[in-house]
């Protein structure tokens, strides 16, 4: 008797990703695909691009909706939601502080409908910035941060904690399946060259022999992880058959200061001429932010592979092409 070996395909789940022509959706979107799903992105390319998705629209599992969040969508037969939709640098959600909220706010609470009208299980993502400026260091999910509240900063930083506010009262009270990542610094390829942040600030300025900018004194410290490893934290948890862990930390801890990101970055560059320069520190700029991901590491089997140098070198090339 000749015996066959059964193969099982997992589920094709369609998933809708908002944000997802943005920085870390797209690099989302791209894990998905290759996972075998169907995958919607609904972006209104505030700061998201289309180049960061053009090579995923002749994918037939692929499909693109133009929309802001913060109108009703109905998408029928969702099996999963990333909710993305937000801008992430300051220089971006500064910019329409009214909308940066009315998409936390707003655009939140319709894709909890939707994923509630679906059936959808719904991920969050969060951001470490609902830490504040910490007291507590590192940051563990249970610190309820230093935020204030009517600085310039917290329609972003208020927005969020709003959203998980959202989320955990959809959840208690609507029973909708639900999961909250926390994200700390995340650079890589498919950045906003113009976004503000400090990577992508360094790289171009580097790149172009410019005077590489630290506002404050650069002892103040940041914990930077590449996108791979992020997506991958991300998938898992969407991944977590156990309900509900509670919000959970996404981040590299390696920590280093903003004067040592800026040495690297002139290190990696070696035909860079730039030199350091200092600003002034913008307001309710947090002086310090590493996460303690013990409970990604117990829950999740997650924690960060890439390092600082190879993950930059990376992010360099991607820059080189672009500048």
């Amino acid at each position: 008797m000749v015996l066959k070996t059964l193969v099982f395909m997992p589920k094709q789940k369609t998933i809708l990703v908002t944000g997802g022509a943005g920085f870390i959706g797209s690099h989302l979107c791209k894990k998905l695909l290759e996972l075998g799903n169907k995958v919607i992105c609904i972006d209104n390319f505030f700061t998201g691009s289309r180049e960061n998705i053009k090579d995923f629209l002749k994918n037939p599992n692929f499909s693109l909706i133009e929309h802001d969040v913060t109108e009703p969508i109905f998408v029928a037969s969702l099996d999963q939601i990333y909710h993305l939709a937000c801008p992430a640098s300051p220089v971006h959600y500064q910019l329409n502080p009214i909308e940066t909220v009315r998409t936390n706010v707003i655009g939140t609470a319709n894709m909890l409908d939707l994923a509630k009208r679906a059936g959808a299980r719904i991920l969050q993502a969060s951001t470490s910035e609902v830490y504040g400026n910490p007291l507590e260091h590192p940051q563990n999910e249970s610190y309820w941060g230093n935020v204030n509240p009517i600085g310039i900063r917290s329609c972003y930083d208020e927005g969020k904690r709003v959203a998980e506010t959202l989320f955990l009262d959809y959840h208690r009270k609507g029973g909708v399946d639900i999961r909250v990542v926390r994200i700390f610094n995340t650079y890589g390829p498919n950045m906003h060259k113009n976004d503000g942040r400090v990577v992508s600030n360094f790289i171009v300025q580097a790149l172009k022999g410019e005077p590489l900018t630290i506002y404050g004194s650069g002892i103040h410290s940041r914990s930077f992880q590449y996108v791979d490893d992020l997506i991958e934290g991300m998938v898992k948890m969407m991944g977590n058959e156990n309900g509900f862990i509670g919000p959970v930390n996404l981040g590299n801890p390696g920590e280093f200061t903003i004067r040592e990101l800026a040495e690297t970055v002139i290190r990696l560059i070696p035909e860079s001429k730039s030199k350091i320069t200092y600003r002034k520190l913008p307001d309710d700029d947090p002086e310090r932010r590493r996460p303690d991901i013990s409970l990604a590491k117990t829950k999740l089997g997650w924690e960060p592979k890439v390092p600082l140098d190879e993950g930059l070198k990376k992010t360099i090339e991607y820059f080189r092409r672009i500048v």
